[in-house]
Formats: C-alpha cells, structure tokens, sequence
C-alpha cells in the first residue's frame, strides 16, 4: 500500500492577525501563524480507508491527527516536533528525523509517540469486541443494542479453520478438531444463530431492546468507534498481533497495521524492529544462555517459554538432567 499523499495545500491568507472587539468595545488581537511550506493531506483526502476483515468485520481508518504535514513528509513529523521541544532551540541530538523516531522507540521514549492519534471504525464479533476492550488505553463508543436493533451477521469460522482446545494452553486453541467434530461445532452455530428470528419477533411483540439482546450469541457482530494515540497502537498491536494471539482478533491487528504504515512508516519501520520482532529475555534466560547452564526455574511454562527463544536465538539449551 503506497503512503497516502495529495496536492492539496493550505494557503497562506493575506492577513498574519485578526482584530475581534471584546465586550468591553476594546480590541484584541489573535496572532494567526499559517505554514511556511505547503501541507499535505496524510490519508490522501479520503474520508475513509477500509480493509474487509473475517466474514463480516472490517476496520475503517477515519481520522488522524495531525492530518496535515509537510508536503513530502508523514505524520512522524508530529513525533519529530514533539521530541525537539525536549532538547531546545540548538541542542538537537539527533539531526536526521529517522533516527530520532528510531531512538526514541529504541530506548523507550514513548511520550513523543502520543503526539499521533488514530481513529477507527470497526465491526467484528461481540467475542472479539470483549477481548478488545481488555484493553483500557483508547477512547471508545459502541453501537448500542439498548437503542437499536442489532444487524443480522454473525460471525462462522469454515470447517477448515476450527481449532482443537491446546493441551498446553488454557486460553488457546491448537491445530484442528476432526472433521464430524468441526461439523458439529458449525451445526451448533446454527441453532445460535436461529435465535435471531424469535428476537426480532419479541422486539416487535414489545419486548425492550436492552432486555431481548441477552439471548443473542457472542458469534454476533457489534460495530464501534476507537481512537487512540500511536503509543498506545503500538502496546495493541504489540499483543495482538503476536503468533500467541486468537486468530479472530489478530486479523483485525494486521488489518489496523496495515492501515497506519502509509502514514507513519518511520515509527513503524521502528516498531517492527525494536518491539514486533524483537525479544525480551529475562535476567534467568540471559543467565543462562551466559553460563550454558539449565534456567534456574522450576516452572514448567517458563522453561517451555525460554526454550522457544533459544529456537528462535539458533542455540540449544541446557537441559535439567533427570
């Protein structure tokens, strides 16, 4: 996807101030500063970029700030602008805007980066929307089934792609169920789904919104809007869009992902190097990748956990003897 760029301009007016008269019959004056160099629309003059996400789901960019920047630059700029502010008039210790985004990230200077917000317009599975919410750093509001009927869509994964339970993982699932099973589980999502007539009929008969709604299944859609500033995306898609995370929300990671690169490509460049591909170890696993010693833990999850580093790192563990 190619960044978003346009010819539009903001021109610069023939007056630098305004006079406006006060209620006391005085003057005042409001000092208007206009940009030295043409500004560029970062999504392109679009009032909306969507990407179709699962069956029915879809995530719509709908906003940004800042929404203009120097024609030929992004919306970094904004995180550029705000990291000089610490560093004052001549004391700039980093001069090229690329590194600056990178060190910042690199060293976890995060303020900067909130300088940037998003906002999007989203629809997936109530099931996914709870998950989401989870997450208590944006600014968000929902489609209300207190005041409207919901829409008839509802989330059916293919027999394909229904998951096993993990052995391993409580939370998660892991390969595939056999095919009698995967059936069962589809003509399970039907019965759910057939509740959706008896809710439209008792909503008619008078039965209240807010009430009827309790007999829907999570596998139904619900719509909102979220914004929230690129730090904070960052922490998101971080999780989100990491191999670990349910399949169902993961999509709808990549999809906002995908959505945001045009527009700040420095910070993500960033991001994909320094967090989304990068690996945390802790003071036992350097420990012991330093002393070619066993982890020094008892914990069967957290020797699984360093193991897969060591996998990832191309070095064989040391192992407890039994």
């Amino acid at each position: 996807m190619s960044s978003p760029q346009n010819d539009s301009v903001i021109a610069k007016p023939l007056a630098a101030s305004q006079a406006e008269a006060s209620p006391d019959g005085n003057s005042t004056q409001h000092k208007c500063e206009f940009p030295e160099v043409p500004l560029a629309d970062v999504m392109g003059g679009a009032l909306r970029i969507t990407k179709q996400v699962l069956d029915h789901g879809f995530v719509a960019l709908v906003d940004c700030m800042p929404r203009l920047a120097p024609a030929g630059k992004t919306a970094d700029a904004a995180i550029v602008q705000a990291a000089r502010v610490s560093y004052g008039e001549g004391t700039k210790q980093v001069n090229e805007d690329r590194g600056l985004v990178r060190y910042l990230l690199r060293h976890r200077h995060t303020t900067p980066f909130e300088m940037v917000e998003f906002k999007f317009h989203i629809a997936m599975p109530m099931f996914v929307a709870r998950q989401w919410i989870r997450h208590r750093t944006a600014n968000v509001n929902e489609y209300s089934a207190r005041y409207s009927i919901v829409p008839d869509r509802f989330y059916r994964p293919t027999a394909e792609s229904i998951r096993a339970q993990s052995a391993s993982n409580r939370q998660g699932g892991d390969g595939l169920v056999e095919a009698g099973t995967a059936q069962d589980f589809l003509m399970l999502l039907d019965r759910a789904e057939a509740l959706y007539k008896d809710y439209l009929s008792l909503t008619e008969k008078g039965v209240a919104r807010e009430l009827a709604r309790a007999a829907l299944p999570v596998s139904v859609y619900t719509e909102w809007y979220w914004k929230c500033d690129l730090h904070n995306l960052f922490h998101f898609l971080s999780l989100r869009m990491d191999s670990h995370a349910q399949y169902e929300i993961r999509v709808f990671a990549e999809a906002m992902y995908e959505l945001i690169k045009p527009i700040v490509p420095m910070s993500c460049e960033a991001f994909e190097d320094y967090r989304l591909g990068a690996m945390h170890l802790t003071r036992l696993e350097i420990e012991a990748i330093r002393s070619g010693s066993p982890i020094a833990t008892t914990n069967k999850r957290e020797t699984a956990e360093f193991e897969e580093k060591c996998v990832r790192l191309g070095i064989t563990p040391a192992r407890t003897a039994d």
